[in-house]
């Protein structure tokens, strides 16, 4: 047998591979795994074989990430970054730093700002004013499904009392009708649309920062859950593919093209031309994004029963289903036809129930065709609806970071639920035990890319290094190689990466070696763990 590239010893070696849970060796070769196994690999050893020692080091199958934004986050860490700040003043501070260090900037944008920094959730444009008064500024929410403005901005856009609501969105308002300064789902896009547009050179620039720092957490490759143009997101297809094509792009990357919401099955056909042109090397584009519904925090979520009030009084909003759910089904139904996979955000219990009617729909249709249908988020599930996913092959796509006590949850979110229907909350136990596949993904940058720190959230429903003990619904906790196996084979199972995700002879060479074994210190410490090596086709594309 010919000597291997590469070989790593002395593992452990977490193979992903329900034959073989453990091995201790490795070898590559080009960029296929050639062997798995012990001492045996040793032969495999030449003059010219690199040989990595991993001396305790966890070598596993590279993470993947099932539903990101890589070139939104990208282009964000050039722009005003308020994630990670936590009090109205220094969040303040840092806006008026950047404005003062780009007084070139038209506009100032950015954002990674959280709800619970201000009261309700709803900053205004006064904050906003006294720092930047004299340039239109708009700041995206955390969770990108709002927006902070300025009186500038909102002046621009002739928002007033009397700008009527979007059908997708609402404006936040004074007393007296006037906008505030927040702006909720589609409401975003009056003024966003005014921002001026990020070049091609920004994007390509934006999407190879974001994979440094992916695969400086492991990660060698992902769903991109929006090649489109929404609320003044940048449509990332272009920067993909031209990466693609002069072999910068090093990770693997699904692209799910964006379902616009003011239009029906026309666009289908669009659809399919876009899936031809954009597919090219290691960027493929086979899915679809439908969002369902909107968030929890601004009551946007689609519930089937109503949101409740301060006072735990039933109102008249069980948030917003954006597409009709009786086209949602034919829209689905002919877009499996078509061999596409549909990304669902799904994030209330109703959004859920109506995502995985429209593959029960799909399914009575067409047949199983194998499409790897998959709903992303699943904040709340109803009960009756946790064994369907199994019965229609319908894949779980976690964002595990979100299920822990943090003020969002324990203050915008649980008292307007009731207890009944937070108890349904990220119920990851509960959809493993009902026989569904778990895929992981991190939704950057709404939350950290970081892998390991979704892993803990998982395991320990509680953030690392939180002072809070409490444990978010403990019952829903999941063991660590479930966890794992999330971020590794099931997310490579859902971006249709059928040769990674799990370490095999014939498979890709895509691995993590990670700093410690993490199955040998306590599950309080997984978070604790760091990337050492990143490989991707058996190339080296990052070391600690």
């Amino acid at each position: 047998m010919p000597h291997a590239d590469l070989v790593f010893t002395r593992g452990p070696v977490l193979t992903m591979d329900p034959a073989r849970t453990r091995a201790s060796s490795l070898a590559v070769t080009g960029d296929r795994i050639t062997a798995v196994g012990h001492d045996e690999v040793s032969e495999l050893i030449g003059p010219r074989t690199e040989v990595v020692d991993l001396r305790g080091k966890l070598l596993l199958p590279g993470f993947q990430d099932a539903h990101i934004h890589a070139v939104g986050g990208g282009c964000e860490l050039a722009e005003c970054d308020l994630s990670g700040v936590v009090d109205v003043e220094s969040c303040l501070e840092r806006i008026r730093a950047f404005a003062e260090a780009h007084p070139e900037r038209e506009w100032i944008t950015g954002g990674g700002w959280s709800l619970e920094t201000f009261a309700g959730g709803l900053p205004t444009r006064q904050l906003l004013d006294s720092v930047v008064p004299d340039r239109p500024v708009l700041l995206a929410n955390r969770d990108h499904h709002g927006a902070w403005a300025n009186s500038r901005a909102l002046e621009l856009a002739g928002i007033t009392a009397g700008t009527p609501d979007p059908a997708d969105g609402r404006v936040e308002r004074e007393a007296d009708g006037a906008p505030s300064g927040t702006l909720q789902e589609g409401a975003t896009g009056l003024v966003s649309r005014l921002v001026p547009p990020s070049t091609p050179a920004d994007r390509v620039a934006g999407l190879l920062r974001a994979q440094k720092l992916l695969h400086s957490l492991g990660v060698t490759g992902w769903q991109d859950a929006l090649l489109g143009s929404f609320n003044g997101m940048p449509d990332p297809s272009e920067a993909y593919l031209a990466a693609a094509k002069d072999g910068s792009l090093t990770a693997r990357v699904a692209g799910a093209l964006w379902w616009d919401r003011e239009r029906g099955g026309d666009q289908i056909p669009e659809l399919v031309a876009r899936r031809g042109a954009l597919t090219f090397g290691r960027f493929r584009v086979g899915s679809v994004k439908i969002m369902q519904d909107g968030i929890a925090e601004n009551f946007t979520a689609a519930m089937t029963t109503p949101y409740l009030d301060g006072c735990g009084c039933a109102t008249a909003n069980s948030g917003l289903s954006f597409v009709d759910p009786d086209a949602l089904r034919r829209h689905v139904t002919e877009l499996d036809a078509l061999d596409f996979q549909v990304h669902f955000h799904a994030l209330g219990d109703r959004a859920v129930r109506e995502a995985l009617n429209a593959i029960e729909a799909a399914v009575a249709a067409n047949g199983r065709r194998g499409n790897r249908h998959h709903l992303a988020h699943l904040q709340v599930v109803h009960p009756d609806d946790l064994p369907r996913f199994a019965a229609l092959g319908a894949i779980a796509n976690i964002q595990p970071l979100w299920a822990a006590h943090e003020p969002q949850m324990d203050e915008l979110t649980i008292p307007f639920l009731g207890p009944e229907r937070a108890s349904w909350q990220y119920p990851f136990a509960s959809l493993l035990r009902a026989g569904a596949t778990l895929a992981a993904g991190s939704d950057w940058p709404v939350s950290s890319p970081n892998p390991l720190e979704g892993i803990h959230v998982a395991v320990n429903r509680r953030e690392p290094g939180s002072e809070d003990e409490r444990v978010f619904l403990p019952e829903q906790r999941i063991d660590l190689m479930t966890a794992l196996a999330a971020y590794t084979a099931g997310a490579a199972h859902v971006n249709g990466h059928d040769d990674a995700g799990s370490l095999r002879p014939g498979h890709l060479a895509d691995l993590v070696v990670l700093d410690r074994d993490v199955f040998a210190a306590p599950p309080e410490e997984i978070a604790e763990a760091g990337v050492e090596r990143t490989y991707v086709g058996g190339a080296l594309v990052h070391q600690a």
